[in-house]
């Protein structure tokens, strides 16, 4: 029961993901309909429901979009919990590409996820200087792009309204 539903706010736009539970809950209380249903069905004693995979919110909500929230968290989760110089998924910590001490900033485009091991070996320098290329650019993700990163597995229903 650890499935993850797509919710979209009322012009089909996607706003967040949330529970089963949750998604049953709006839809027993008609604040939202489904619009895609997904393997298997949530059995009471005496009824069987189907088990939601999208839902649409009844009413549009205005949602205040700010962005995805700066974190530790969610540059883990950006850079898929690998070093961006080795691969390693051990010991992760948070790496400066240019060095705060050298004018970087501590912003989604100079914010990599490196083993305390190469982390170290870089040190005070860029990684050009240190001879360790990233394997990705760092860069600012989307929300259509973050809700596919937190949803761990995408249902097939979900591209028309991720891109």
């Amino acid at each position: 029961m650890d499935q993850k539903v797509l919710v979209l706010n009322g012009d089909y736009t996607a706003i967040t993901l949330c529970s089963v539970q949750k998604a049953f809950v709006l839809l027993f209380l008609d604040k939202a309909e489904m619009v895609a249903k997904s393997e298997g069905a949530l059995r009471s004693i005496s009824q069987e429901f189907p088990k939601p995979s999208i839902i649409r919110l009844a009413r549009y909500v205005r949602v205040p979009y700010k962005g995805i929230a700066l974190s530790r968290h969610n540059i883990f989760k950006r850079d898929q919990y690998e070093c961006q110089y080795c691969g390693s998924t051990k010991t992760l910590t948070l790496d400066h590409v240019l060095p705060r001490s050298r004018g970087g900033d501590s912003g989604w485009t100079n914010l990599v996820t490196a083993c305390s091991r190469c982390n170290h070996h870089k040190g005070q320098r860029t990684p050009a200087e240190a001879n360790m290329p990233l394997r990705t650019q760092p860069k600012k993700p989307t929300l259509t792009g973050f809700l596919k990163l937190s949803a761990g597995t995408i249902d097939q229903t979900w591209h028309d309204y991720l891109g």
